[in-house]
């Protein structure tokens, strides 16, 4: 801290301004302060000098040439811009100042901002991770290029392919790199490069401020991008630059040239490649050699004198010829006595001494099966005229005869419902009593329970129906 000075002490002007200096530096230390840019200028030593200004106050600010050849835009007078620096006096000319470390466009710093964010973010979902990156092929067939048609970048990256590897076919989706049109093209790039059957997929397009690079920092694009399932470079701007593409990307290139010599390999490295596959194959040629004449000397240790082995096969032919003339011999023999044994067994059994023999047996067999029917018919007649009886003893006719009646009541069944009770019937209803020659139609005036058939003495008829 510094001391408390007295009013009586006496300073000097320097004295005064370092004073004031420290105080100013120690209370204020870093800040950031947003602006309009004026009266800029840029002398031989390569230091800027300008002022900040808004509608109240400025400020005049110095930033040194070791801190302004990192900026990525060239100040011109009116410029907002957001700068972030010590606050300090300048003690030759008692100016208060600011010395200047940081410059970028006013709004940056909320870009920045959401950058850190997302790059925290994905970083802890594990999108950054070695372990889950593709590596490049060796010799890659087909590239597939997603850039600005008219930008420097491809350029650049076709320069590269024609010198390093001609016989790349190249496949350009052309879309845009910046503003509002970018996000869908590049997205719809994307999807169909990781559809096609590329080898590679190189993501690129020059420098630019931060707001010109954000469409590679949307977090859409990124998961695009870490969702490919083709290894995917990406050289997006210049070596200082960096996008959350080249954090998700496989491959990172600092610039469009880089990435593009990453993919290809040099005239040097294919050469390798070729002495090393021909070495391989040189050897497995050499080993297989050895083995097949390996093989040859076993084979010719073990081949026989065809001589030796055509005079043994000749000798075995004329022995299984003598054998198979035997054998035939044999076979006509036995084939010529069993013939003659079936042409005797044919004469015993032919069909003109046996068909008198059957005809007797079918006139039996007539005879037999005529009296079966005639007894089974006399047996099925005396079954009916029982079964008549019967049916004749139980039919209710026989007793209608009598002057007995079957009464019923309108049903379900054609006739009716048969009434055995009173308590089923309803004074006025309409009755049926069917008689042996017709039916009466009849109508219910009076239910007497006291009437009862059992009280009246049967007749003579009835005892006799009784017995029956």
């Amino acid at each position: 801290m510094l001391s408390q000075l007295d009013e009586r002490t006496i300073l000097s002007v320097s004295a005064l301004a370092r004073q004031a200096r420290l105080l100013i530096e120690e209370r204020f230390n870093m800040v950031r302060v947003e602006g309009e840019l004026s009266n800029f200028s840029k002398p031989a030593s390569g230091h800027w000098y300008f002022t900040l200004k808004d509608d109240s106050a400025q400020i005049r600010c110095a930033m040194f040439a070791g801190r302004n050849r990192h900026v990525r835009l060239t100040p011109h007078n009116g410029n907002q811009v957001l700068v972030r620096g010590r606050v300090s006096l300048y003690e030759a000319r008692g100016d208060f100042q600011i010395i200047v470390e940081q410059m970028s466009p006013a709004g940056e710093g909320a870009l920045r901002a959401a950058f850190d964010q997302l790059k925290e973010r994905l970083a802890q979902e594990g999108l950054f991770d070695e372990a889950g990156k593709t590596s490049l092929p060796s010799l890659p067939r087909h590239l597939t290029i997603i850039s600005s048609a008219s930008g420097a970048a491809l350029q650049d990256v076709l320069q590269v392919i024609e010198r390093r590897y001609p016989s790349l076919a190249v496949t350009l989706i052309a879309t845009a790199v910046q503003g509002d049109a970018a996000e869908p093209q590049l997205l719809d790039a994307l999807d169909r490069a990781a559809r096609s059957t590329t080898d590679v997929v190189l993501i690129t397009r020059g420098g630019g401020s931060l707001e010109d690079l954000w469409a590679f920092n949307l977090e859409s694009v990124a998961r695009a991008i870490a969702a490919c399932p083709h290894p995917v470079v990406a050289a997006i701007g210049h070596q200082s630059d960096v996008t959350i593409a080249d954090f998700v990307a496989d491959v990172r290139a600092p610039t469009p040239s880089a990435g593009a010599e990453l993919i290809t390999p040099t005239v040097e490295d294919l050469e390798g490649w070729f002495r090393g596959h021909r070495h391989r194959l040189s050897t497995l040629l050499e080993q297989q050699l050895r083995m097949q004449q390996q093989n040859l000397r076993h084979l010719s240790a073990r081949l026989v004198d065809p001589r030796q082995l055509l005079a043994q096969r000749m000798q075995r032919a004329d022995e299984l010829e003598s054998r198979l003339t035997l054998a035939a011999r044999n076979v006509f023999l036995t084939q010529r006595s069993r013939l003659h044994s079936l042409r005797e067994v044919l004469k015993l059994l032919q069909p003109l001494n046996r068909l008198p023999i059957q005809r007797t047996r079918l006139h039996g067999r007539y005879r037999q099966l005529q009296a079966a029917v005639q007894l089974a018919l006399e047996r099925w007649q005396t079954t009916l005229a029982g079964s008549t009886r019967a049916l004749h003893a139980v039919s209710p006719l026989a007793t209608i005869g009598r002057g007995y009646a079957v009464l019923t009541q309108p049903g379900k069944s054609e006739i009716g419902e048969p009434v055995t009770s009173i308590q089923h019937v309803a004074l006025g209803a309409q009755l049926t009593a069917y008689l042996t020659d017709g039916a009466l139609r009849l109508g219910v005036n009076q239910l007497d329970p006291a009437a009862r058939l059992s009280r009246i003495a049967p007749t003579d008829d009835a005892q006799d129906e009784d017995h029956a």
